[in-house]
């Protein structure tokens, strides 16, 4: 992919990609615990996050091919490059370090059967997990990384 693609894209807004962004469903309950925890490993304080939703998460899916009315994806853009799925996990849990790190044993997994895993959480993520309002999260803190 490359690098800051959507910049070049008029279907996506503009916004200040100076720093990384983390996509995600605003209506799962993994994703608001997702954002709990880049709110709590990112200790530079950066990260910020966009909901799907949003029309900014919206056109970015779509800039990916994903489709937002069937958000099975989690991207991560850092520096301008896309990441997606357990590779977006991935690749955040080295940037932010610490136990963040613990996110590099998913490398164990074989990357055919690591998407197919995430592939069916996703899927299931409803049912599995239940269903969260990432917006309404209460941390003062965490609101402020979110991008709408």
């Amino acid at each position: 992919m490359t690098t800051y693609s959507y910049r070049d894209d008029p279907a996506v807004p503009d916004f200040d990609d100076g720093a990384p962004v983390a996509v995600m469903d605003a209506q799962c309950a993994i994703c608001s615990w997702g954002a709990r925890m880049i709110h709590r490993l990112d200790r530079a304080g950066t990260t910020r996050i966009c909901p799907i939703q949003s029309p900014l998460g919206m056109a970015l899916l779509r800039h990916y091919g994903l489709d937002p009315l069937d958000p099975a994806s989690w991207l991560f853009l850092d520096a301008g490059q896309a990441h997606k799925d357990f590779d977006a996990v991935i690749h955040a849990g080295r940037r932010f370090g610490g136990l963040g790190l613990l996110t590099q044993t998913l490398r164990l997994i074989p990357g055919h059967l690591r998407d197919w895993l995430y592939r069916r959480l996703a899927r299931n993520r409803y049912r599995l997990f239940g269903r969260a309002d990432l917006c309404a999260l209460p941390d003062p803190a965490l609101q402020r990384r979110i991008l709408r």
